[in-house]
């Protein structure tokens, strides 16, 4: 085979469904392949960077690796940088491909000539360019270990020009069947004995469930334990779907940016039991302001640098989150204690009951222009229990983190550990892919829709069944709540101007629906969930609904 057959035949292997790419003349001999690969569904992109979400959202709805094609190196490369530092801060396994020079041009000054090994190592868990057109089987066996090992993360294969054109004869390819890893590890019998003797002894426990929970959709287990230790459940920020909406004892996402009866759990919980979570910057900003200072922490975690990385724990475990869940509800059904911490749980109960409560009352219907907790709560009312959320990051739609509701795992992919703009149209399309039977709602400003816009080809191009709601407030709306708050109105840069979004999805051919009141908004998500294809609802928002989010960010201003 050639070297690009043996990549075609390699991601086959690997049960490749779907690849995300865009063409070029480094990676022919791929294209050529592929033409003949029936069973992989090649989504071709108009720009590498949105093409690396779409495999990003895949990934990260499928569960399982995702594969991003640049068919060009140098620019083609390059373009995959924001993509893949997106993915690799949340853990995505990202298979990344791109074409590179051959051999012989490199140091050379050549045409498109880039370091790509120095561009893509910080960015990635591992970056190989193949030297050998009969390793290649070799090095991509190895690629899809790597993302799908703990922690996991995106990698990139360089694969030079003359390593493409070049043949060799190979060996039967290896399924991943035959050498994926299957097991994870358990808690040793004393770390369950201590960490119950915490959690049974406490008057105030919190459980905090994190992506550990989330991404291996175990989370029976959490609840159970949960309901045995009278114990709250919280879940780290961007993990709000890792228990569903509909359980009592769920609080929500705590933190800064979630809401208040979950932050004051953890303020005031005297054990914390963290299941699958880095207690890092999004849930805590790795200050005791988020997190009791006295209380005591049993951390597990599969990554073990994590352990105790940012608090000091009590107890450190390493091992799979649901796993130890589960041994502690078997271990706390064998012993006789009991348990006395049912009055923090009532007390919660009733922040609980209050907190929904007002959060649906103090939803404005009437006003105009629309404010954002009126459109979160038409969400609420009329989606779907299969909806899938996919957010950008930015003002308005951090408001919408911990203001909707999510019932499936998984229901919430977000960017908030990278905080990047111009993610969520295009992170959807992945998911509709990975999961064409779900109701996806892509969440978006005006200012991040524009930076994505090309892909509405690619979205009406395969029919991708999704709707987006562009929240338009006609400006970068964070930044603009800083120079407001903390710079005296000074407003540079801050406006956004824009074409009239419903318009322009109907001259690419998806449905654009427009909305300038609550009322109309609902009338349009009604017409987009009933229609096949592509649809994109401008809805207009209250521009003065900002809030300065990273506050702190400016206290030396004096605000």
């Amino acid at each position: 085979m050639t070297g690009g057959q043996a990549v075609v035949e390699a991601l086959r292997a690997e049960n490749t469904t779907h690849i995300f790419g865009l063409i070029g003349s480094a990676t022919m001999e791929i294209f050529d392949a592929l033409y003949d690969a029936d069973d992989i569904q090649f989504v071709g992109v108009h720009d590498e960077r949105t093409g690396t979400h779409m495999a990003d959202g895949f990934a990260r709805a499928s569960g399982k690796p995702s594969v991003v094609l640049a068919g060009q190196n140098g620019p083609g490369a390059t373009n995959l940088v924001t993509g893949l530092a997106q993915a690799k801060a949340a853990f995505s396994p990202v298979i990344s491909i791109a074409g590179a020079l051959s051999a012989e041009h490199v140091y050379r000054d050549a045409f498109q000539e880039v370091d790509q090994d120095a561009l893509f190592k910080p960015i990635t868990k591992k970056t190989w360019t193949v030297t050998d057109t009969a390793r290649i089987p070799e090095i991509m066996r190895h690629a899809f270990r790597v993302a799908m090992a703990h922690p996991r993360g995106p990698v990139q294969i360089n694969l030079p020009r003359n390593v493409l054109s070049g043949s060799a004869d190979y060996p039967a390819i290896q399924e991943a069947k035959n050498y994926r890893t299957c097991s994870v590890p358990e808690a040793s019998p004393n770390d369950v004995s201590r960490a119950f003797e915490l959690l049974e002894s406490a008057s105030r426990p919190v459980i905090i469930a994190g992506g550990g929970i989330k991404t291996t959709r175990r989370f029976k287990e959490t609840v159970e334990l949960a309901h045995l230790l009278h114990a709250p459940i919280v879940s780290s920020p961007g993990h709000g779907d890792a228990i569903p909406f509909d359980e009592n004892l769920y609080a929500g996402q705590m933190g800064p940016r979630g809401n208040q009866v979950a932050s004051d759990l953890t303020r005031n919980a005297d054990v914390i039991l963290a299941l699958g979570t880095r207690l890092g910057f999004n849930s805590t900003f790795y200050s005791y302001s988020n997190i009791n200072r006295n209380a005591k922490i049993i951390q597990v975690e599969l990554d073990q640098q994590a352990i105790g990385r940012f608090f000091p724990v009590e107890l450190g475990i390493w091992a799979d989150a649901p796993t130890v869940a589960s041994q502690l509800v078997k271990f706390a059904k064998e012993s006789e204690k009991q348990i006395e911490s049912s009055k923090w749980c009532e007390e919660y109960l009733t922040s609980r009951s209050i907190y929904l409560r007002e959060r649906q009352d103090q939803a404005d219907m009437q006003a105009n222009p629309i404010q954002p907790a009126a459109l979160f709560r038409l969400l609420r009312d009329i989606l779907p229990r299969d909806v899938v959320y996919t957010m950008d990051a930015g003002t308005l739609c951090l408001q919408a983190t911990d203001a909707l509701n999510y019932w499936q795992s998984p229901s919430l992919i977000t960017p908030l550990d990278f905080g990047l703009v111009g993610f969520s149209f295009a992170c959807g399309l992945g998911v509709k892919l990975a999961l064409p039977d779900r109701t996806v709602i892509s969440l978006m400003g005006d200012g991040g829709f524009g930076m994505t816009v090309s892909e509405l080809s690619t979205a009406v191009d395969h029919n991708l069944n999704t709707t987006t709601v562009v929240m338009n407030n006609q400006c970068w709306g964070a930044e603009k709540a800083y120079q407001r708050d903390f710079f005296n109105e000074r407003y540079i840069g801050a406006d956004v101007s824009s074409p009239p979004f419903d318009k322009l999805a109907e001259l690419y051919g998806a449905q654009g629906l427009r909305a300038q009141t609550i009322d109309e908004v609902k009338e349009t998500l009604q017409l987009a969930l009933s229609t096949e294809g592509p649809s994109i609802v401008d809805v207009a928002v209250d521009p003065e609904a900002l809030y300065s989010f990273r506050r702190d960010s400016f206290k030396h201003r004096g605000g």
